[in-house]
């Protein structure tokens, strides 16, 4: 399916690097597909899924080019996620979190950066920067404990970034920030037990008492305002806003679940009658009839919104603009209402499918279970954004929440 919706600065060669990009992470689509099941039942993504996508290079798509990786744009990242999505709701998910990790450490120092890729380009990132753990001042840095949830991705991570807030001399808070702490300097608390999405690992990371040098921080209050650490100021996916970054990505996942349940309901319609009528195939119902063209409307409206905030986004880091309130809180709701109709497209789909949807042998169960978990996660909550939205319509430039 093409949507032609893109930032206007976009040349042929990024796009040309899009389709290929996209067309790697299609024909991972099968493999992914067939290790789904497994995927859910062992909890964590299958080695086979991993190596796939790192020989493709789309754990490297938000890596720095300065260490192997191709720095692609936000639209791409959407599309490359959508595209593992339609074999493996939490493949994709933990991919893309981990890609986006990647995004975040290129908002840090060069310094940082390298502690990270230098000697091993090919290491992945985990995190949450919600400030759920303490960082304490020490000569050279901070002492940071704490427990993050929930960490997707972390199992198949060497580096993980965590969120802490810092205090004043007088115990007054002064900053919120997030620091780089690799992996084996923190344990992993099997807490990931859920009703979808039971692939991705996104288990509760601990940290006890652990240094961080200070070239490891980032202020996340300066990311909000768009202040970047990353002194390279011609790279431009990392000039891109911070929040609607961290946003916009948790719509690719549910882009390709509802895709990926409108093909299956479309591809077992003539074989699939209606139980208690005179419809020996599904296709012959003006009833189903309507149900899928909702469908296909609400996954084409998802794409639209998504799209034009990924171009949003995209073109103003091109330009070298920090987008304004507004715009940023835009980009919000878009980012809500892509998640809301993916969401009411699978549920449409399964009620066109019927009652077998819901059987443990379809994918559609699966599908079903991912969306409705996923479209949960607290920075795309499609309520507040449109509180948000709404807000900065009539001129508010606050009062709801930071991430903006």
């Amino acid at each position: 399916m093409d949507y032609v919706l893109d930032r206007p600065s976009v040349t042929a060669a990024e796009r040309d690097l899009r389709a290929d990009l996209v067309e790697r992470a299609a024909k991972l689509v099968p493999v992914l597909t067939a290790n789904a099941a497994r995927t859910e039942q062992s909890r964590r993504i299958p080695e086979e899924n991993l190596s796939a996508i790192e020989e493709a290079q789309l754990f490297s798509i938000m890596r720095p080019k300065r260490f192997g990786g191709l720095q692609v744009d936000f639209r791409t990242k959407l599309e490359v996620t959508r595209e593992l999505a339609r074999g493996c709701g939490s493949t994709a998910w933990a991919t893309s979190l981990m890609n986006v990790c990647a995004w975040f450490t290129g908002l840090w120092g060069e310094e940082a950066q390298k502690d990270v890729w230098a000697e091993r380009p090919a290491n992945r990132v985990a995190g949450v920067f919600a400030p759920t753990g303490t960082a304490e001042v020490v000569p050279g840095g901070y002492r940071v404990s704490g427990r993050w949830g929930w960490a997707s991705g972390c199992l198949h991570s060497q580096w993980a970034l965590v969120g802490v807030p810092l205090a004043d001399e007088s115990g007054q808070p002064a900053d919120q920030g997030m620091v780089l702490i690799p992996m084996s300097e923190l344990s992993i608390e099997d807490t990931w037990f859920v009703a979808g999405m039971k692939g991705t690992g996104s288990n509760t990371l601990v940290a006890d008492d652990v240094f961080v040098p200070a070239h490891r921080y980032v202020s996340v209050l300066k990311l909000i305002n768009g202040e970047v650490a990353n002194p390279y100021r011609d790279e431009e996916l990392y000039r891109a806003a911070f929040v609607p970054g961290a946003a916009i990505i948790l719509a690719g996942p549910q882009l390709g679940l509802a895709q990926a349940a409108l093909d299956v309901v479309l591809g077992k319609a003539p074989q699939r009658g209606i139980a208690y009528t005179y419809y020996d195939r599904q296709t012959d119902a003006p009833g189903f009839q309507l149900a899928v063209a909702k469908a296909a409307s609400l996954v084409d409206s998802a794409h639209l919104h998504a799209y034009r905030a990924a171009a949003d986004i995209d073109e103003a880091a091109h330009r070298g603009v920090f987008p304004d309130y507004a715009a940023r809180a835009r980009v919000r709701m878009d980012t809500g209402r892509a998640i809301i109709f993916a969401r009411e497209a699978i549920r449409e789909l399964v009620s066109a499918h019927g009652a077998s949807s819901f059987a443990d042998v379809s994918p559609m169960q699966r599908i079903w279970r991912d969306s409705e978990v996923a479209s949960r996660h607290a920075v795309a909550n499609p309520e507040i954004s449109a509180e948000v939205y709404g807000r900065a319509l009539l001129g508010f430039t606050s009062g709801v929440s930071p991430l903006v």
